[in-house]
């Protein structure tokens, strides 16, 4: 029987999960997708804590006009601001299983262009 579209996001999502952990001096960048907003933090896997969190529904982005890619590059750049005023330079990319393509491309191109390193 074929898997649906969230058990197969599910199992990829557990299969990245068993190589990417992040530190507290490299942390995970999780994203997270719904049809209408893209969310991102900094995790720290050891002492189970999240570092920063930053989303399309922050009041700067939803200010703003364009496409939900346009956004999403927006949100990368926003938490590579904030990573660099808590000193964090280098994260682990966690994809959450989906495809590297489109919001999540366009969120990993502007947190590089904000300045954090993967």
């Amino acid at each position: 029987m074929a898997l649906t579209k969230a058990e197969r996001r599910l199992r990829i999502r557990r299969r990245i999960r068993k190589v990417v952990t992040g530190t507290a001096q490299k942390p995970r960048l999780s994203v997270f997708r719904s049809n209408k907003e893209i969310y991102a933090q900094l995790i720290d896997d050891i002492n189970q804590t999240t570092l920063l969190s930053y989303s399309s529904r922050n009041k700067e982005i939803e200010a703003t006009t364009g496409t939900k890619s346009d956004k999403s590059y927006q949100v990368g750049q926003g938490l590579a601001k904030l990573a660099a005023e808590k000193g964090i330079t280098e994260v682990c990319f966690d994809r959450g299983g989906y495809l590297y393509h489109g919001r999540v491309k366009q969120l990993a191109e502007g947190a590089r262009e904000g300045g954090l390193k993967f």
